[in-house]
């Protein structure tokens, strides 16, 4: 109520409303899960995005599909990061630092069940930008001959659960030590 009268409703604008709520939702989980990881009720992220728990399930029937809409989004910056021609492997691991930070939660959710079919295509998306990278580094002589694809991968992927299992306070320095040790393994040598 306003001022001793009914608020009005908001209309219902239908399928337009679609693309505009699933960007509010992805929104508004990055917000309600950076402050309460994986405890956070689902529901809440429907009432951050301020629409209703029917749109919430439509766009994302379980926290896992809300996950990879988030990886997805996440992978599109990495993407268009790493694209141009002096973008290096530091690049990909800052940005991906940046993304770890705040999206602890939904790394756990992604490492839980790395088999699930809807987490695969992210994958293959994500090793073809560290295949080209690395290609790109080891042409410049900026990184050695001794690794490969899979060893970017998996470096990324344990500093990315490395920060998401550390506490918010201690982030910043585990990613600067974490990236100290990549850059040595990664070395010419």
């Amino acid at each position: 109520m306003l001022n001793g009268e009914e608020e009005p409703k908001r209309p219902n604008r239908g399928p337009a409303a679609g693309p505009g709520n699933r960007r509010a939702l992805i929104t508004a989980a990055r917000e309600v899960y950076a402050i309460d990881g994986l405890s956070a009720p689902f529901s809440a992220v429907a009432k951050r995005a301020g629409v209703g728990q029917g749109s919430l399930y439509r766009h994302f029937p379980d926290r896992t599909a809300l996950a990879v809409a988030v990886f997805e989004e996440n992978l599109i910056d990495l993407e268009a990061v790493t694209a141009p021609a002096e973008r290096t492997i530091d690049d990909l691991l800052d940005r991906v630092v940046d993304q770890a930070m705040v999206a602890t939660a939904f790394i756990e959710l992604i490492t839980a069940d790395l088999y699930d079919p809807r987490i695969a295509p992210l994958g293959i998306r994500f090793r073809s930008v560290v295949a080209t990278l690395l290609e790109r580094e080891q042409t410049l002589g900026h990184v050695g001959a001794h690794v490969d694809t899979e060893d970017v991968m998996l470096a990324v992927g344990m500093l990315a659960t490395a920060l998401a299992r550390t506490r918010d306070d201690e982030r910043a320095d585990v990613a600067r030590r974490a990236r100290a040790l990549l850059r040595a393994a990664f070395a010419p040598r």
